[in-house]
């Protein structure tokens, strides 16, 4: 059976529920910054997550939990700027909406006007209900996230995979089932065991997009460093590393110092 792939001038919500509705897979990225965004929206990405990953990538934080609201609209601004086609995405970062779902809408407010996202993600499933519904009364697209919840980490204490056990595949089920009844638009699961996250895929009509969850669900989303080879001490099992920029970099970066040392650069054809 033929996939049907449609071709998307701009990528909207609706757009990713026609791809699921398509059997097409959705392709997403995180991006921080304009140059790089630039590059990924020219190459057909679909979505492009300003995530608070930036907390680890960009800043050197050991967890998400310290990058402010601040701080993730500067990002957001950034990559927004840049895109042409893709939908912007852009995570509320560590205490912004957890208990307080008026903080939650006034955190998603300021995201939406300061940087011009196009919709925000959230972690976790019925605890922050309230927090979902009083966002999507204001007209702002909600994606859901479960499974590894980063900004958790110090209630899990560990990156392990998730729902590994019953009780706890069947509250990530019960979630997923919520979240999509709020309003959800998609939904991501991180590092859940990949026969549970086609089965919450199947279960929805919303797109699943899963980090470390298996090829059965709707699409796939890495960090833009560690697949391009960037971050070179960071391993999982559902890393795929498309380029070794670490090594080719710092070779450049060798190769330029040698040269300025040398005398070699600039030459005469590199000067005015």
């Amino acid at each position: 059976m033929s996939v049907v792939k449609k071709e998307y001038k701009r990528v909207t919500v609706k757009s990713l529920v026609e791809m699921k509705a398509n059997k097409e897979k959705i392709s997403m990225l995180t991006a921080y910054d304009y140059t790089m965004a630039k590059i990924v929206d020219g190459a057909g990405i679909d979505v492009l997550l300003v995530g608070d990953s930036a907390s680890n990538v960009m800043a050197g934080h050991e967890t998400t939990l310290p990058i402010t609201l601040n701080e993730m609209i500067y990002h957001a601004s950034s990559v927004v700027r840049a895109i042409e086609r893709c939908l912007v995405v852009v995570d509320l970062p560590f205490g912004t909406y957890q208990g307080d779902s008026k903080n939650a809408l006034k955190s998603a407010i300021r995201i939406m006007k300061e940087s011009g996202g196009h919709a925000v993600k959230l972690e976790g499933g019925s605890e922050i209900s309230e927090s979902i519904s009083r966002i999507l009364t204001a007209g702002i697209p909600v994606m859901g996230h479960l499974g590894l919840t980063p900004q958790s980490i110090y209630k899990f204490g560990t990156y392990t995979v998730r729902a590994k056990e019953e009780e706890e595949a069947k509250k990530l089920m019960e979630d997923a089932i919520l979240l999509e009844k709020l309003g959800c638009f998609a939904l991501v699961l991180e590092k859940v065991p990949a026969k549970l996250a086609e089965k919450v895929a199947k279960s929805l009509t919303i797109p699943v997009i899963g980090i470390g969850a298996g090829g059965g669900v709707d699409g796939q989303v890495l960090v833009m460093h560690d697949m391009l080879g960037m971050s070179h001490e960071f391993n999982p099992r559902f890393l795929r590393r498309y380029l070794n920029l670490y090594t080719e970099m710092t070779g450049a970066f060798q190769q330029y110092i040698t040269d300025v040392k040398s005398g070699d650069f600039p030459n005469k054809k590199e000067q005015y």
